[in-house]
């Protein structure tokens, strides 16, 4: 069995960015005011303002305050992605509220311009799921409604906001993903990478500046190549070389390119090259994946409710039923590592046979902290352009 992100991991990074899959989505209305913000239970208390379930009286207030509003709007959460598509599906058939996605194959920054650009209206977004530097930036722009779900003690210290503005949901290792019956000899490692039969075939799951994966792809290259959590600028000359010797594709990686040949080796989590191996097995694609030994990279993505949520009993249920052994379960399903594995594994309810088939690891991962991935965020941003470009 593969070992689960340790409970002392502090944050993941970056963006729910970067395509997958083309996904059916709902279309959201187009203008309009938010409707009345505080939504209240038969008591008269606001969701709006609700820190906890006990706020509203309870999760059955909860529930029929949910109900009433009868929407939840998402941004950037494919269904390919991580299970989400069960997830969706299954908060949808419990509560009989409609969930309508946005832009699935958005990016964490595409949410938060939508909670700043939206607010008021009832096109704002009113949950987010971040990459966790995205998530401790909403937090500090006050962005984000405090609300401790019923499990927020048995999420661990270090993976979530001691003032519960957001707190971490999944994780999994940065992999390569590859199409054996296309690439004669898969990579393992990133200094495989740089070998010049992969010409044209190198590819990341999104830009690095925008995409949490991508992002995620850099620093494990940085890792791997002499960098540090301090220090992601060799994971940016990484790629300038991968440009140079023409290995670096700027195609973004997804299930459709990767079908298609576009991008036959693709640096992302594993959870999302495990879910592609999975999904091609009918397909006649033979999809590897290997988390490379010499850029060991880790994290977590971030869940938060939208502090002018349009829908804000609904978000809040949209919390409460991702953080329940319903809702983690079918995260691991998707071969992600929820964040209360540990628990759920001491309680016994965590399912052993998902568990099973994450992708092999050892060793014990470590983590940058927030200010190492504000900093590497900042270079990426004043380099990653020129690193790829010409």
């Amino acid at each position: 069995m593969s070992t689960s992100l340790p409970s002392t991991a502090l944050p993941r990074n970056a963006a729910v960015g970067g395509a997958l899959a083309v996904v059916a989505a709902f279309a959201l209305s187009a203008c309009g005011a938010a409707p009345d913000n505080a939504s209240t239970a038969a008591d008269g208390k606001s969701a709006a303002t609700a820190t906890s379930a006990a706020d509203l009286g309870g999760m059955d207030k909860l529930v029929a305050a949910a109900k009433k509003e009868g929407t939840l709007h998402a941004m950037a959460l494919p269904r390919d992605w991580a299970n989400y598509g069960a997830l969706i599906d299954g908060f949808q058939k419990k509560y009989g509220i409609k969930i309508e996605v946005e832009n699935p194959d958005g990016s964490s920054q595409d949410e938060i311009n939508a909670v700043t650009s939206r607010k008021g209206q009832d096109r704002a977004p009113d949950v987010l799921d971040l990459g966790s530097s995205f998530a401790i930036s909403a937090a500090q722009q006050g962005l984000l409604a405090p609300y401790k779900v019923e499990t927020f003690a048995d999420i661990p210290e270090g993976q979530k906001d001691t003032q519960a503005r957001w707190y971490n949901d999944y994780g999994g290792y940065i992999s390569i993903g590859c199409d054996a019956k296309r690439v004669k000899e898969c990579p393992k490692t990133f200094a495989d990478l740089l070998k010049p039969q992969y010409k044209g075939q190198v590819a990341l799951n999104g830009n690095p500046t925008k995409s949490g994966s991508a992002f995620g792809g850099v620093y494990a290259a940085a890792l791997a190549s002499g960098g540090s959590f301090d220090d992601i600028q060799p994971g940016l000359d990484f790629f300038a070389k991968l440009k140079k010797n023409g290995n670096y594709t700027p195609v973004e990686s997804t299930p459709a390119t990767v079908e298609k040949g576009e991008t036959p080796i693709s640096i992302d989590w594993d959870y999302l090259n495990a879910g592609y191996a999975e999904e091609f097995k009918s397909k006649g694609v033979d999809w590897q994946v290997s988390v490379p030994s010499d850029g060991k990279f880790s994290q977590y993505y971030s869940q938060a409710i939208n502090k002018d949520a349009p829908h804000p009993a609904a978000a809040r249920l949209w919390q409460e039923y991702l953080y329940s052994t319903e809702g983690q379960n079918l995260w691991l399903k998707g071969f992600a590592r929820p964040v209360l594995m540990p628990a759920m594994d001491k309680a016994g309810t965590l399912d052993k046979t998902a568990a099973a088939k994450l992708p092999e690891v050892s060793g014990t991962p470590a983590f940058p902290t927030e200010d190492q991935q504000n900093k590497a965020k900042t270079v990426l941003g004043q380099g990653w352009a020129k690193a790829v470009s010409g």
